[in-house]
């Protein structure tokens, strides 16, 4: 356990020097200048020598390796600095959005389990069948469609046509139907046909016919057994999956004008808001860090192998 602990310990430290060094450095190597926007060049008048004082007080003349070490220096003090344009905490900006980004994710993942699970299921255990033809003409279609485009379809569409759901902002449950809905379906189609084919393995196994024998229900041996032999490789994907997911978070809030974390980074790349752009990967990395080792821990608990196999090693 304590060599177990170790390794976690080194490798959150290497993570964390990794993930801080990448995140500021593609931030300091995109297109544009911070100082510019910060004076507004486009609005107002400004002079060279106005704008080489500035960049001079924000430290940007520094070398980039010295511009890093003080930004991780203050990030060890969970001082991720302040945003060019609102002056405000970037930590204090990310903790506000994150839980309206939380509710969009949550939701989404919910959309997909109302249809993964009764769809693949139903895929599987018919094969052949005209519901596992539906479930593979959804999958083709959740694949192909963006989910940007599904949005405006689903804002057209309920938004403006039938006037029935809001398409703008957060204001309750209501608010976050179409956007959780859109990239629900948009991640659906993987999940479907991987769990038909997971549970497909899982119901052909010998202890899955041997439970039969025994006169134990098709239900107990599908929720109990088959169902739970099928999780893994789905968990793993979604763990792999899980950037791809954030992304899909970013550009539905874009397009429903949703108050998140996704909506804010977005504005402050097109403002070059680098403090803000930072903080937004370094979290990101960090949720992904934590539901990666959520997978890791569910595999112990879903694969008694594993178990025993630490066992021995221990």
């Amino acid at each position: 356990m304590a060599r177990i602990l170790m390794g976690r310990a080194i490798e959150v430290m290497v993570f964390l020097l990794v993930v801080t060094f990448v995140s500021f450095l593609f931030a300091r190597l995109a297109p544009g200048d911070p100082v510019m926007s910060i004076l507004r060049v486009d609005d107002v008048s400004v002079t060279t020598a106005q704008v080489e004082t500035l960049r001079e007080e924000m430290g940007f003349n520094e070398p980039l390796l010295v511009q890093y070490g003080n930004w991780f220096m203050d990030f060890v003090k969970l001082d991720f600095g302040k945003s060019y344009l609102t002056n405000q905490p970037v930590l204090e900006m990310l903790l506000s959005g994150l839980p309206a980004t939380l509710e969009l994710t949550v939701g989404a993942l919910m959309v997909m389990l109302l249809i993964a699970v009764p769809l693949g299921s139903l895929a599987a255990i018919y094969r052949n069948s005209w519901i596992d033809q539906v479930s593979r003409w959804i999958s083709l279609f959740g694949a192909a469609v963006p989910s940007f485009w599904l949005g405006l379809l689903l804002i057209d569409l309920f938004g403006v046509r039938l006037n029935v759901l809001p398409t703008m902002g957060r204001d309750g449950f209501v608010s976050i139907l179409l956007p959780s809905v859109t990239l629900g379906l948009a991640i659906t189609s993987v999940y479907v046909r991987l769990l038909r084919s997971s549970l497909i393995d899982a119901l052909s196994n010998d202890y899955i016919k041997a439970a039969r024998s025994r006169g134990i229900s098709g239900v107990q041996i599908f929720f109990f057994h088959a169902l739970r032999a099928a999780l893994p490789p789905v968990i793993t994907v979604f763990g792999v999956s899980l950037g791809s997911l954030i992304g899909g978070v970013v550009v539905i809030e874009v397009i429903f004008a949703y108050p998140g974390i996704g909506k804010m980074v977005v504005e402050a790349i097109r403002a070059r808001d680098y403090p803000v752009i930072q903080g937004y990967l370094f979290l990101m990395a960090v949720i992904v860090f934590i539901v990666n080792s959520l997978v890791d821990i569910s595999y112990r608990y879903l694969n008694p192998r594993i178990r025993m196999q630490e066992r021995k090693e221990s």
